[in-house]
């Protein structure tokens, strides 16, 4: 048989598909914008027929029904970072949480710690050799297809080819369902973002710029201040990325020349990821384009490999930062919110690189400024994302500090420099009592 004999004959129904999901399974679902809708909203049409079956995954769009209230007998929903539309199942419990740097996600799979049964996967239709582009998202998924029993990819006429280590041949693949459907979309700006945040994370983005040298290696993590960054960098020259995911903001700086990645040191030329969050812009922008390309995130994300991009800046966000310097990112109090996912990669894998810096970034305040971000605690119940001993520079608004090599007074003078001037005088009074002054 030829492949593309061997490709018709695993065409079914996604109804017939599912069908290979047993009760007791643990099913991957390929995460972000890649969720292959068509293949989850008929596993949960089959919720009567199975119980006791495991859904991980990192990050994902859509509406994850399978949390929804009454699914509880039928699917249990384990995290490995925390997305909108599963985040009240965890903090509800019914749904768990893994904390695990993202880098060490696929090791758990491929060592059998997180056996998976079923990987549920959205790709690309197969090229002239029978191999299809896992498209906007390889992160965790490629390594999930390695051990699963079962594959089942819904193949997209619309899911963008990228390259790299983006593959996966037809003959690996168990069931096929064929869809045309768009890929799912992440806007760069949320709906219900003010003037005034908008000008927050602008004066943010153009702190951050001030760190970037030309010719510097860029990650960016999820979020409105790495695209108020983007926004910041024209007039750069030769900037390069190395980091999980990018954005639409990337295209402009392309375009315009900013971004050539010519000058990095490893993987010159090239745009390296793991996944994209964007619109249909950026789906076409990386469809078949060889400035980018993909790799699973045991590589992207590990740090000795981050390392090796001279000048790379990492720039990540925070919940909260204590006077010492420790980070949160992933909850809010007692409240997960999110997960590790590649900020401590990244942060450690810069401080190791040549002439790197990493960079954690924030608004001084919250809650239309009513509560301060730079605190004299973490809030109780917040996990320590980051430790005080990884922090290298802090960005708000107000400026760019460095606390590496600091110590605890010096830090406190340094994060109130930068913390909103309504909230430094009780800042300076706390860290006196503490006698840290």
């Amino acid at each position: 048989m030829t492949w593309t004999d061997t490709y018709r004959s695993k065409v079914v129904t996604a109804d017939e598909a599912v069908k290979s999901i047993r009760s007791g399974d643990r099913v991957y679902i390929h995460p972000g914008c890649a969720v292959p809708e068509v293949l989850v909203d008929a596993m949960v049409r089959r919720a009567e027929e199975l119980e006791n079956c495991e859904i991980v995954h990192i990050l994902s769009l859509g509406k994850a029904e399978y949390v929804q209230p009454g699914m509880e007998r039928h699917f249990h929903h384990t995290a490995l970072f925390i997305g909108k539309n599963t985040r009240d199942a965890v903090n509800s419990g019914m749904a768990d949480f893994i904390p695990v740097f993202l880098s060490e996600i696929p090791g758990l799979f491929l060592s059998g710690e997180i056996k998976i049964d079923v990987a549920l996967i959205h790709v690309s239709p197969p090229d002239e050799h029978g191999f299809c582009s896992f498209g906007v998202g390889i992160e965790t998924t490629r390594a999930a297809t390695e051990v699963a029993r079962v594959v089942v990819a819904q193949v997209n006429s619309k899911m963008p080819r990228t390259l790299g280590d983006s593959f996966i041949h037809i003959s690996k693949i168990h069931r096929i369902v064929e869809v045309d459907e768009p890929i799912m979309e992440l806007p760069q700006v949320e709906p219900d973002t003010t003037e005034e945040e908008l000008d927050i994370f602008r004066r943010i983005g153009e702190n951050i710029s001030g760190l970037i040298d030309n010719g510097a290696t860029l990650q960016l993590g999820i979020g409105r201040i790495p695209d108020a960054v983007l926004m910041s960098l024209n007039g750069k020259k030769d900037l390069g990325i190395h980091s999980e995911m990018f954005s639409d903001g990337v295209i402009g700086l392309v375009e315009s020349g900013v971004i050539t990645n010519e000058k990095k040191s490893l993987h010159p030329g090239k745009m390296v990821a793991s996944f994209v969050l964007g619109s249909k812009k950026l789906f076409e922008f990386i469809h078949n384009n060889p400035i980018a390309e993909f790799h699973p995130s045991h590589y992207v994300n590990d740090p000795f490999i981050i390392s090796q991009n001279k000048k790379m800046v990492a720039i990540n966000s925070a919940l909260q930062i204590d006077l010492t310097g420790q980070v949160c990112a992933d909850s809010i109090g007692y409240h997960f919110y999110s997960g590790f996912g590649g900020q401590v990669d990244f942060i450690r894998g810069a401080a190791r690189s040549e002439g790197g810096k990493p960079v954690m970034a924030l608004p001084s305040t919250a809650k239309g400024g009513t509560v301060s971000r730079i605190t004299s605690h973490l809030a109780e119940g917040s996990g320590v994302t980051t430790s005080r001993g990884d922090v290298h520079y802090v960005a708000t608004e107000y400026g760019v500090v460095n606390l590496h090599g600091k110590s605890i007074s010096e830090r406190v003078k340094l994060l109130v420099s930068i913390a909103h001037p309504g909230f430094r005088d009780e800042l300076m009074s706390f860290a006196k009592k503490r006698r840290w002054l």
